[in-house]
């Protein structure tokens, strides 16, 4: 095979960015930064099982940030980690979780995810990580692609349960009785990237949560929260908002980092009166064909579907001309088969592709492995969102490259123009408004459904009478006792929980129609 052949020619990225300088674009930003040394922790009362098998995957020590984590989260501590991609944070939740079940063989934790590919990503590691324990922990996925059969199989023996705020919000809560065992023996709540869940679903969440935890109060339990997180200005702030509690924050980063160089690299003005430059499009194609000729290891993001599309299929036409392999690239994006997405992940990290062509999709923590190198094309609409792509390139040992190719438009160009504005800004602060009367109004009646209401009863900490009784008034509660003891319930076999989605703080549902056929419903 010709790729065969071609990796015996190994150019690295000091070769690429030297091409690179020799090109006739504008490099406005050449960042050097440093490589930084491992600080290591101890693995304290870790059980003895779990300390063998970290040493079975090479692990002999733990970094500094999962050593502290560990700690916290096994005194009954909530915590909030913040730490580079690539930096460890799973060990910082799997940890405290494993060593806990390894004690109580009925022990229980829940794990949040906001997507589907990062719930599988993670149960692999889980499996392969409690593999060698004695005690047979379970754990599983559990969203909307498992099948029923398996749904009533997972509810009566699972010790840590996979899923996102959907299906917490339409199966597991409104159900929660066929849930008991797990939400008595539940003491932990893993909330990975958590810099997500702001806006809209973000206050959903934590109205979700003050449910979670009503119902952890019914069956008496008390479960500690571990929160993960990009960088973002307000990550302990932020954790507060969501849980309703004070956590404690992790950010010393005890993972070591190689040297990595950021680039800006705006293509040629080829007009200068109508301030017209080189397509982005195509010099992104370009340094991303050059990195395969290399044979260097990247990821391409861009931020839209009919780009990634265009650019795949622009470097697959060009490796097909000169004769090359094909099967060096793929593309990575939602709407792809959940199995096209898991091969790519898998052919990423064993390094049988040499580069992906994505969306924002694999800026999220999916295990894809280590890489040479990123090209960003266009930037990201965030500052925290442009440095976590910048994050997934880096070797433990070698040097990696970060490469974003401005657009023409005016944010990119301010970009390009400013590089140091990107070195210097803060990123964003997350916001969440979980006391929105329409989004409150709708978590407050699935809180009543799950469980009834007493009338001085609060939801997270807001006195919510006057509630009861506008829901009372209006049909929607029963009532029992006098105006002291009363008690509110829900009267509709109905669960009010699958008339809203918590990704719209409007309940409204529309039907789109193809008015060019017979007034037909899409």
């Amino acid at each position: 095979m010709w790729l065969d052949l071609f990796r015996k020619r190994k150019f690295g990225i000091k070769e690429y960015l030297s091409w690179l300088s020799r090109q006739d674009g504008n490099i406005t930003l050449f960042h050097h930064i440093k490589a930084k040394e491992a600080h290591y922790g101890s693995f304290g009362d870790l059980d003895p099982e779990i300390v063998f098998s970290l040493r079975k995957r090479g692990i002999e020590r733990l970094y500094s940030h999962q050593s502290r984590a560990f700690s916290l989260a096994s005194k009954g501590k909530d915590i909030v980690v913040v730490t580079p991609t690539a930096s460890g944070k799973t060990l910082c939740y799997n940890l405290p979780v494993l060593n806990s079940i390894a004690k109580n063989k009925s022990g229980a934790a829940l794990y949040l995810f906001p997507t589907k590919a990062l719930a599988q990503d993670q149960l692999s590691e889980l499996r392969e990580l409690s593999g060698l324990i004695k005690n047979d922990i379970k754990s599983f996925t559990y969203d909307g692609d498992t099948p029923s059969p398996k749904r009533k199989e997972i509810k009566g023996k699972v010790n840590i349960l996979i899923t996102n705020p959907d299906m917490l919000n339409t199966s597991i809560l409104p159900h929660h009785s066929s849930w008991a065992d797990f939400f008595k023996n539940l003491n932990f709540i893993v909330v990975d990237e958590l810099h997500t869940y702001r806006g809209v679903l973000g206050s959903h969440l934590a109205n979700l949560f003050i449910r979670l935890l009503r119902i952890c109060k019914y069956y008496g339990s008390d479960p500690v929260f571990i929160c993960c997180s990009a960088t973002i200005a307000n990550p302990a702030e932020h954790a507060r908002m969501l849980t309703g509690r004070p956590a404690q924050l992790i950010s010393e980063n005890g993972a070591p980092s190689a040297q990595k160089e950021i680039v800006i690299y705006n293509p040629k003005m080829v007009d200068t009166q109508k301030n017209i430059r080189r397509s982005s499009l195509y010099e992104a194609g370009k340094l991303a064909y050059k990195a395969i000729s290399y044979n260097i290891s990247s990821i391409l993001f861009t931020r839209s579907r009919i780009n990634s599309e265009l650019l795949l299929k622009s470097i697959t036409e060009q490796l097909s001309k000169d004769g090359k392999d094909t099967n060096a690239i793929s593309g990575y994006r939602s709407g792809y088969l959940p199995a096209k997405r898991r091969e790519t992940e898998k052919n990423l990290r064993s390094g049988v592709l040499r580069s992906v062509i994505s969306t924002n999709a694999l800026e999220l923590g999916i295990d894809i492995g280590s890489l040479d190198l990123v090209l960003i094309h266009g930037f990201p609409r965030s500052i925290a969102s442009t440095w976590q792509q910048i994050g997934r390139a880096g070797r433990r040992n070698s040097l990696s490259a970060a490469i974003i190719i401005p657009s023409n438009q005016p944010l990119d160009q301010f970009f390009a123009k400013k590089p140091n504005w990107l070195l210097e800004a803060s990123p964003e602060t997350a916001r969440i408004n979980p006391s929105n009367p329409y989004i409150r109004l709708e978590h407050i009646k699935c809180s009543i459904f799950e469980i009834p209401f007493g009338a001085n009863e609060t939801f997270g900490g807001e006195n919510i009478s006057y509630i009861l009784e506008f829901l009372f008034e209006h049909g929607m509660l029963d009532t029992c006792g006098d105006s002291i003891d009363r008690t509110y319930s829900w009267n509709s076999l109905e669960y009010p929980a699958a008339s809203f989605s918590i990704r719209s703080a409007s309940g409204g549902k529309y039907t789109i129609f193809d008015v060019t056929e017979s007034q037909k419903p899409l």
